[in-house]
C-alpha cells in the first residue's frame, strides 16, 4: 500500500484512499497552471526599455527552503527593479507532476528548483537551457563547487544550471538530550565505531512489554536504507555499477554484508522497530520530532527543517561512524539547485536569477543557513563561520565533504531508491527476506529498470 515517505527529496501518500484524492486534486492544479499560461498575454521581451520583465520561479514545499528562497528573491528584486519574481511551490507529489505535465506543453516556470539527479534526464529530453558561457563555463564552476553537488547538473559535456547544496545523506543524525537522560549514555555521543553505536543506541530503546515505544536509533528511512547500501559496498571496496555504467551489481557479497549489518542492528540490537519505525510509520525526521527517536540517522537539511517547525525543540546533529574499515567512502546526490526552462522568454534574466541565488555567496550564506543543508560553495566551507552561525549544527558533516563521490547515473533514481531498495531491505529487516534474498531482488529489479529504460 503506497504510504509517506519523508525525505528532503520525496514525499509519497500516506493513506490509499487519500493517494487518488491527491493525484485528482494535483491534476486540477497542474490544468489550472496550463490553463493560465495558454490564456494569459504573452510577456513583453526582456529587452532594454520594453517595460518591467516577470519571471515565475517554481519550487517543492520545504518550509525552511521556501525561507530562505524567499529571503534572497526579495534581495534580487530590490537589486533588479525591473525584474519580478513570482515564487510558486508545490507539494512534492504535485510538483513532479506539474513539471512533467508542464515541460510538455511548454508552461513551465522560466527558472525551477530541480534535484541535481534528475537534471540529466530533463535536459536530455531538451526540456532544459545550457548554462551560458558569460554566466559560468564548467571550468569556472568547477573552481566554485564542490564536484559531487556539482557533476549532477553536467550532462554529456554540457552545464544545466548550478547547485545550492552539497546533498549529504549519510555521517551524521539527530541527537535528543532529553531521551539520553539517566540512559547512562555520554551526551552529545562521540561514536567512534559502529560497535560504540550498537551498544550505545541499544540503550536507548524503550518498550512497554515487547512493544517499542521509543527508537534508540532511526535509520530505516526511504533514502536512509539506500544510502547505508551504497556506503557499505564503497567501504567494502565495491562498487554498485556494473562495468558498463549503466547496470548495477547488487548481488555482491559486499551489498549481502551490508544488509545483514543493517538486520543485526534491528533484530539482535534492538535499535529500531521495524514495523512501527519506518518511512511510513513514525519516519526519522518525524519521529524524531515527535520525541519517539533517541537518534535520527539523517541529513543535516533535517535540522534546518526541525528549527522552523518545531523552534523550541532542542537536539544537536552528531557525525556518526564508518560502516566498514576506517575509511570513509560515499555516494552523493547532486542535491537541490536551479535550472532554466529551454522554453523560457526572458533567458538573460532567468540566469541572473540563477547565478544570484546560487554563485553569490551571501546568498549561498542565507540557503545553507536557513535550510540546514551543506554549502555547494567550496568558499563556505573554507570560510565556515558565517554560515555556522546561521547553522552551527552542520559543521560535523564539513570533515565528510572529501570522501564523497557523485552517485552516478542512477537512470530513475526516485524508482531505485523508494520502490526496489527500501522496500527489499524492508522486507529484510522485518524477517520476511534473507540479507542474500534482498540483495538478489535489488539486482534483479535495478537491472530491469535500466533496460526497460533503453
Amino acid at each position: 500500500m503506497p504510504l509517506l515517505f519523508w525525505s528532503k527529496s520525496s514525499i509519497f501518500l500516506l493513506e490509499e484512499e487519500d493517494n487518488m484524492q491527491r493525484k485528482i486534486f494535483a491534476l486540477l492544479i497542474v490544468i489550472a497552471l496550463l490553463a493560465a499560461a495558454c490564456g494569459a498575454p504573452a510577456a513583453a521581451p526582456g529587452g532594454a526599455g520594453e517595460g518591467k520583465i516577470t519571471l515565475r520561479l517554481w519550487s517543492h514545499q520545504n518550509p525552511s527552503f521556501i525561507q530562505a528562497n524567499e529571503t534572497v528573491i526579495a534581495k534580487f528584486m530590490e537589486a533588479n527593479p525591473d525584474i519580478e519574481v513570482k515564487y510558486e511551490q508545490f507539494e512534492y507529489d504535485q510538483f513532479i507532476q506539474a513539471l512533467q505535465t508542464s515541460m510538455q506543453a511548454g508552461t513551465e516556470a522560466d527558472v525551477i528548483e530541480m534535484f541535481g539527479t534528475w537534471v540529466c534526464s530533463y535536459a536530455r529530453g531538451g526540456r532544459l537551457a545550457e548554462t551560458p558561457l558569460d554566466v559560468m563555463s564548467y571550468a569556472e564552476a568547477q573552481e566554485l563547487f564542490f564536484e559531487a553537488p556539482l557533476n549532477g547538473y553536467y550532462c554529456d559535456g554540457k552545464l544545466y544550471g548550478l547547485p545550492n547544496e552539497f546533498n549529504l545523506e549519510v555521517g551524521g543524525a539527530l541527537v535528543n538530550p532529553a531521551l539520553f537522560e539517566g540512559k547512562d549514555v555520554p551526551y552529545p555521543p562521540v561514536w567512534n565505531t559502529m560497535d560504540e553505536l550498537r551498544e550505545q543506541a541499544s540503550r536507548l530503546s524503550e518498550f512497554d512489554g515487547d512493544i517499542m515505544v521509543r527508537a534508540g536509533f532511526h535509520f530505516i528511512g526511504g533514502d536512509g536504507l539506500p544510502f547505508l547500501l551504497l556506503e557499505g559496498i564503497l567501504e567494502q571496496g565495491g562498487s554498485y555499477f556494473a562495468e558498463d555504467g549503466k547496470h548495477f551489481t547488487f548481488d555482491t557479497p559486499e551489498a549481502i554484508a551490508t544488509i545483514q549489518l543493517m538486520m543485526d542492528m534491528v533484530q539482535k540490537d534492538k535499535l529500531v522497530d521495524p514495523v512501527l519505525f519506518n518511512a511510513e510509520s513514525n519516519p526519522p525526521y518525524d519521529g524524531f520530532f515527535a520525541g519517539v527517536v533517541a537518534a535520527s540517522f539523517i541529513g543535516s537539511w533535517a535540522a534546518g527543517q526541525g528549527l522552523v517547525n518545531y523552534p523550541d525543540f532542542k537536539f544537536d546533529y552528531v557525525n556518526t561512524p564508518v560502516l566498514f574499515g576506517t575509511e570513509r567512502k560515499y555516494a552523493a546526490d547532486s542535491g537541490w539547485g536551479k535550472v532554466v526552462s529551454v522554453n523560457s522568454k526572458h533567458q538573460e534574466a532567468a540566469w541572473k536569477l540563477v547565478r544570484f541565488m546560487t554563485a553569490e555567496q551571501e546568498n549561498a550564506i542565507t540557503f545553507n543557513g536557513v535550510t540546514g543543508t551543506i554549502p555547494a560553495l567550496k568558499a563556505l566551507v573554507e570560510n565556515p563561520q558565517p554560515v555556522l552561525e546561521k547553522a552551527p549544527w552542520i559543521e560535523p558533516t564539513f570533515k565528510l565533504l572529501p570522501y564523497g563521490r557523485y552517485i552516478g547515473d542512477l537512470t530513475d533514481r526516485d524508482k531505485l531508491f523508494y520502490e526496489i531498495i527500501y522496500p527489499a531491505i524492508l522486507q529484510a529487516l522485518q524477517g520476511s527476506m534473507t540479507a542474500e534474498q534482498a540483495a538478489q531482488t535489488i539486482h534483479a529489479q535495478a537491472n530491469e529498470m535500466v533496460d526497460a529504460a533503453q
